[in-house]
Order: C-alpha cells, then structure tokens, then sequence
C-alpha cells in the first residue's frame, strides 16, 4: 500500500511538472499586417522594367521603416487585364497602386498628355526637374481631381524613345511615309506624324508579328524595351531621334491613401520619395547598356538632326494647350527651365 502511495506521488509531480514547464514555453507569435496592398504593372517582373525597379524598391524602403506591417501582391505582366482598364479600377480603389507610362491616364486625365508632346523635354534631367516643381505639382493636383488619385512620384523611363526601322534611314526625310508604330494616345501620334511618317496605333502584342508581315515599318520605343521585346530581330537600324522622354508615374487610389493608418502615411510617402530617385538613378545607365547590346545585335544607331524634328512638332504642344487651358503654366514652367 506504501508503495502505492509513492508511485501516484511520483505520477503526479511529475504530471505537474509538466504542465508548469508547458504553461512557461514562450510563445511565438507573428502580428499580421496591418495593410494589404495591391500592386498593378503592364511590365514584366525584371531589372529591365522601369516599373518594377520602382516598386521593389518601393517596398524595400517601406519594410525598412514599418516591417511587416505592410504586406504587398504585386500584379506585373498586365494579370489584372489591361492598362486602360486596370487605371480604372485604380479610380475607383479596387487596385491600390499602380505603375505606369503617364500616357495611359490621359485616357481620365487628357491634360497629362502634354507630356506626350514631341521634343518637350531635352533630357531625362529636364524631365526630373520639371516634374518636381510646378510642373509636377499642377498635374499631380489635377489628376487628383478628375481621378481620385494621389501621386506617389514621377520616375523616368529606362531612357528616351528613338525609332527603330528595316529600311536604313540616314537623315531626317528618309523618315517620310514610313509606317511606324507608335503609342495609341493623341500627341504620341501627332508627334510621329509631324517627324513625317505615317503613326499607326497597334497593341504592344501585335507589334513583333506587325513587323514580320510588313504591316509596319519600324517602331518608336526606349532601347531596353526593344531589346527585351526582340524588336531589333526585324529592325536593324535606329535614329536616335529622342522625340519623346515620357516619365513612369506611381499613384495610389486616394482612398486607399487615406485608410492608411496614420503612423504609416508619412512612412509611405517617404519610401516612394527614395524609390523615385533610385529608379531616376539607373535609367541612363539601363538606357546605355541596352543600346551597346543591341548595337552587338547588330542595330545600327544614326545621330539625326533634333533641331529639325523639334521644329517640324513645336505645333503638337501648342494646339494641346489651346484644346487644354489648364496645361498652358505647365508647358511655360517646363520651357522656363530649360
């Protein structure tokens, strides 16, 4: 019986043992975040894409300053359906961010279409500066306006836009009644058209096949684009025209904005700041290394004579500021700063 009575003792010190030693484990747990994020690109997800640069580091920043607190799904390749489409569902807040050439919010936005105009800007630098000055803040207010959504930062393109072609063109007539692809928005077509060749509006899908068929004769686009997209298989010759230095834009729906919580709101802007200079910073060297690749590809690169497309387009810009008031102190700031 004694022995009994030491052996249930021992079974339930032990059993309380433990319980205590369960009870003390530390327990590890994980806060979940206090935001979702949706992020829309038409790119791919790679180093050759001006919008992905923005957003990784975008998202870098904002994980150095509030850590998990934020928790992003990032939609490149178009997956949420097309530009045009998806900027719609950024004006109404069904996608939160999205990264963009500034063309594709004209279609809500027609005033940021001035930036569309040919020979505008000289230089990728003219752009920075005047996009963050008056320039800048007039269109950002204006898009805020008409598209309920807040500018997170204007970037660059991974360069400026030259024309690529399969007939060898050596100055600037030999540009005439060449069918060239160009964006399907007014002044990118105006602009091309002016240059003296004929603009044709085709899906960026199309473009490769357009070009094996002969529906095309060439392309209007940034080197590391026609390098990624293979164009320089069936276009062997460009004019560095640099008609066009059309910047990426960030924004988010501004609702989503103002659900932030409020200790994450600064936090959000200040890493957009960081990712639009950072992005800014490697787009002349993306620029310079697409075109020595393509050049190994055997494209062969002509300097033209800018001063005679600038001349030929100064018209894009002034009809578009008669048709749009409100663009006419953004085109004087940009001119006033040259």
């Amino acid at each position: 019986m004694n022995n009994f009575k030491q052996l249930s003792a021992r079974i339930l010190s032990c059993t309380l043992l433990c319980f205590t030693a369960f009870t003390f484990v530390p327990q590890v747990t994980y806060a979940a975040p206090q935001v979702n994020v949706r992020v829309y690109s038409s790119l791919p997800e790679n180093d050759n894409s001006a919008h992905y640069i923005w957003y990784a580091s975008f998202k870098e920043n904002l994980e150095k300053r509030v850590k998990n607190k934020v928790k992003f799904s990032y939609f490149p390749n178009a997956m949420l359906g097309k530009e045009a489409d998806a900027a719609q569902q950024v004006k109404i807040g069904a996608i939160d961010i999205m990264i963009s050439g500034t063309s594709i919010w004209s279609t809500i936005v027609p005033e940021i279409g001035i930036l569309d105009s040919g020979y505008l800007f000289n230089d990728m630098d003219h752009v920075g500066r005047s996009l963050d000055g008056d320039a800048g803040n007039k269109l950002a207010s204006i898009m805020q306006s008409k598209a309920n959504i807040k500018v997170l930062g204007f970037g660059y393109s991974l360069g400026a836009r030259n024309i690529y072609t399969k007939k060898i063109v050596n100055q600037p007539e030999d540009l005439n009644s060449l069918k060239i692809r160009a964006l399907p928005v007014p002044n990118f077509l105006e602009t091309i058209k002016s240059m003296g060749a004929v603009p044709i509006p085709m899906p960026g899908g199309e473009v490769y096949s357009g070009l094996q068929m002969g529906v095309i004769d060439g392309v209007e686009h940034d080197a590391p684009t026609v390098l990624t997209s293979k164009y320089y298989e069936q276009t062997k010759n460009a004019i560095l025209s640099q008609h066009i230095y059309n910047p990426i834009v960030a924004v988010m729906n501004k609702n989503s904005f103002e659900r932030l919580p409020t200790e994450l709101k600064d936090d959000f802007i200040a890493a957009a700041k960081e990712a639009t200079i950072y992005e800014r910073s490697l787009s002349a060297s993306s620029e310079q290394k697409a075109i020595d690749e393509l050049k190994l590809l055997g494209v062969n690169f002509v300097v033209v004579d800018r001063a005679y497309y600038k001349e030929k387009t100064k018209h894009v810009h002034e009809d578009f500021v008669k048709k749009y008031p409100q663009t006419k102190e953004i085109v004087e700031y940009i001119q006033s700063i040259e």
